[in-house]
């Protein structure tokens, strides 16, 4: 039988270590960083979010920048040409419904208010939305990202036609509030370490035991009940 979302939860949790929530950045800041990696890397993300806030103090001088200024400021983040002015749009809309550039009204919001407020924002779905509630609030709210839509077909946690976008709400109903942080720290630690799109590391799975996906992964010669205490280092996203 497969492993319940909080099953699996609970014995990455012992494998990865505790794990606490604090706040990465401040709300708008995790917005438009979070928009900025979108389908690119957290490092490229980071460097096109540094140069932003670097070229310009306030959000104000983002809204008033020539969009082409803009576009060659965030260059590392690929796709500048459709994210600079999606940026731009979304802190025009915060603005117009905040009166300023502060979403840390949301912290207060009832989560699937919160949730969909941010996704009547140009550009931002669900994944966005978890990610700020999540990161910048610590809300309770699931963002799916590549690696967790994966381990969690693959550990039949989610149901083979759920989408990324599906999974969202299906596996925050299934988790306990206080343990959502830590599932989606842990599972997108396990994606990239352990249960990696090619050549997944079934051998080394604190999960194989009950893993649905053991015979269509695992190579000759591994173990599907690893050693006891196995540990894997952990990174914050």
């Amino acid at each position: 039988m497969p492993y319940t979302p909080e099953e699996a939860f609970h014995i990455l949790a012992a494998a990865y270590g505790s794990v606490a929530w604090r706040p990465r950045l401040d709300g708008t800041s995790e917005l438009v960083w979070t928009i900025l990696s979108q389908h690119t890397s957290d490092l490229n993300a980071g460097r096109a979010f540094d140069a932003l806030v670097v070229r310009y103090p306030d959000w104000q001088q983002v809204v008033d920048a020539p969009v082409e200024e803009l576009t060659e400021v965030i260059r590392h983040g690929g796709l500048a040409r459709q994210k600079a002015p999606r940026i731009q749009a979304v802190l025009v809309a915060v603005r117009e419904y905040a009166g300023d550039y502060d979403i840390s009204f949301l912290a207060e919001t009832p989560l699937q208010q919160a949730k969909a407020w941010l996704q009547t924002l140009p550009g931002v779905g669900p994944k966005t939305a978890g990610v700020v509630l999540a990161f910048a609030m610590g809300m309770p709210a699931m963002a799916v990202d590549t690696h967790i839509h994966r381990v969690s077909l693959r550990l039949a946690l989610i149901g083979p036609k759920v989408s990324a976008d599906e999974a969202h709400d299906v596996l925050e109903r299934a988790i306990a509030p206080d343990l959502v942080f830590g599932f989606h720290v842990y599972v997108i630690n396990h994606g990239r370490q352990i249960c990696k799109a090619q050549r997944p590391l079934c051998g080394h799975c604190v999960l194989s035991s009950r893993c649905p996906s053991w015979a269509l992964y695992a190579k000759p010669g591994d173990d599907r009940e690893p050693e006891p205490g196995l540990l894997y280092g952990l990174a914050m996203p």
